[in-house]
């Protein structure tokens, strides 16, 4: 008698192949942003008495690298390993917290992007997504 690994259920590999293919287009959202702000520092507005005191090109090279990254797990899980779920809902979660940051900048892309991240986060906590054994 040969042990047989169950099959994920239909809604837990859709959930990973659209949180797979918004993780893409939220990193390339991530690096068009990035770009732009490393380009062009004028282009976001510049906001006095924020506590992160970072220039504009800083917060691009943030958004350009997160943004990498972003896309290349959302390509990775494809693979349909664990880890590329785990490593995907860790930077979709980053991800937000780095776009809340950027909100005195440009908030209706950071709130754009807040919202395409949680649902990220909620597509791959979905059960049946991460087997954690």
């Amino acid at each position: 008698m040969q042990y047989e690994e169950p099959r994920p259920s239909g809604t837990a590999v859709a959930g990973v192949s659209f949180a797979g293919t918004m993780m893409i287009l939220v990193g390339a959202f991530q690096i068009i942003n990035g770009i732009s702000a490393i380009d062009d520092d004028q282009f976001y507005a510049l906001t006095r008495h924020y506590f992160l005191s970072l220039d504009v090109s800083q917060w691009g090279w943030i958004h350009l690298i997160l943004g990498i990254l972003v896309a290349l797990s959302g390509f990775a899980l494809f693979s349909g390993k664990t880890w590329a779920a785990i490593v995907a809902l860790a930077l979709a979660m980053l991800s937000a917290i780095n776009n809340f940051f950027f909100l005195p900048h440009y908030p209706f892309w950071s709130i754009l992007i807040i919202a395409a991240d949680v649902w990220i986060i909620w597509s791959l906590t979905r059960p049946g997504v991460i087997r954690m054994d």
